[in-house]
């Protein structure tokens, strides 16, 4: 074999290795499209303390015992981006994902826009809780227009405000969405148009001065009016992290509605659960089921209240822990209750 060959050989060897490195440090580094979905930490909603996340003025409540875990989902953050090897990684280990970032994070929108779409829907999942589980109790809940946005630069921007409760305009009783449409429809441009709005329980007069219309003729204010609700309890949340989305409704409520009556309805059980719920009581289904069972397991919870709807995405889930399945709040309570008084857990909804 002549030096020449050997040379040949050895310079391709050469370069077929480095292209592998560069290959293989492109493939470490450069990001994919995808986001992993974990178990996140489970957290005690009726844990006391100096700063309890639940907390229940204006009406009578009552002591509770055992643990309602709210359990969530650790996901890639929309700002951070996944390699390849960890996307890998986080499809084949046990109770971990790899989802399609679309599927999380749509596309277009900004972190900010994320974060801030996952705040407003963790609020809401809050006032559909408290609202939920003031009816389960027989509590007296008023439905009111609210007012759900201010368009910057409007009219009303600095002088009313989202979730302010529409009593009355311009001395007419607003009791319904299109009662306050048609009395702002009434008004005149660059006349004040008084508001009596109920803002955080307190009777509030605002005045607003409309605007005309550039088209189509008739005044504008810069507000979108939807559904509130108005009750006697003050009922605030202090969940001491940031904590996004609407799937902690159902934990909420239970936590509520067993601050609000009267007995322990856990009874000292560890109990877990996720879920969406609407003003109803109606329980809705979430995302990463499968990692929050994982995580509420780890955190010792011997139930969990599984949404009906995702009894579904449970295939190949292996636990020791109870799932029952929910479809309403009163589901939840009633399945609670009977654990609680020994029942056994064969006669309890499951999947």
């Amino acid at each position: 074999m002549s030096s020449s060959s050997i040379t040949r050989q050895t310079v391709t060897a050469f370069v077929s290795a480095g292209v592998f490195v560069v290959l293989a440090v492109l493939v470490a580094v450069v990001p994919v499209p995808y986001v992993t979905w974990s178990p996140g930490q489970a957290r005690d909603v009726l844990a006391a303390g100096s700063e309890p996340i639940i907390t229940i003025s204006g009406t009578p409540t009552y002591p509770t015992s055992g643990q309602l875990d709210l359990t969530v989902v650790s996901t890639t953050t929309a700002d951070s981006r996944l390699s390849l090897p960890q996307a890998l990684v986080a499809y084949w280990r046990p109770h971990h994902d790899a989802l399609p970032r679309e599927a999380i994070y749509p596309p277009g929108k900004s972190v900010e826009d994320v974060e801030s779409d996952d705040a407003e829907m963790m609020v809401d999942a809050q006032d559909d809780a408290v609202v939920a589980a003031l009816r389960a109790d027989g509590e007296r809940v008023d439905l009111l227009p609210a007012v759900t946005s201010v368009t910057i630069g409007s009219p009303a921007q600095n002088r009313l405000r989202p979730g302010d409760l529409v009593v009355s305009v311009g001395g007419t009783t607003t009791s319904t969405l299109e009662s306050v449409q048609a009395a702002v429809r009434r008004a005149e441009a660059d006349v004040p148009l008084e508001f009596v709005v109920l803002r955080d329980k307190v009777r509030t007069e605002v005045s607003v001065e409309p605007k005309a219309q550039a088209a189509g003729g008739g005044v504008q204010i810069g507000i979108t009016i939807g559904t509130g609700y108005s009750y006697g309890p003050r009922i605030s949340y202090d969940l001491g992290q940031r904590i996004g989305g609407p799937s902690a409704g159902l934990v909420f409520a239970l936590a509520i509605y067993d601050k609000l009556t009267p007995g322990e309805l856990l009874a000292g059980q560890h109990v877990a659960g996720t879920g969406t719920i609407d003003p109803s009581g109606t329980v809705g289904g979430i995302g990463g089921i499968q990692e929050k069972i994982a995580g509420a397991e780890q955190a010792g919870a011997t139930t969990f209240l599984v949404p009906a709807p995702n009894c579904a995405d449970l295939a190949g889930v292996r636990t020791s822990m109870r799932l029952v399945r929910v479809a309403t709040l009163t589901d939840a309570i009633e399945s609670v209750r009977a654990l609680g008084s020994g029942a056994p857990s064969q006669q309890l909804p499951t999947c």
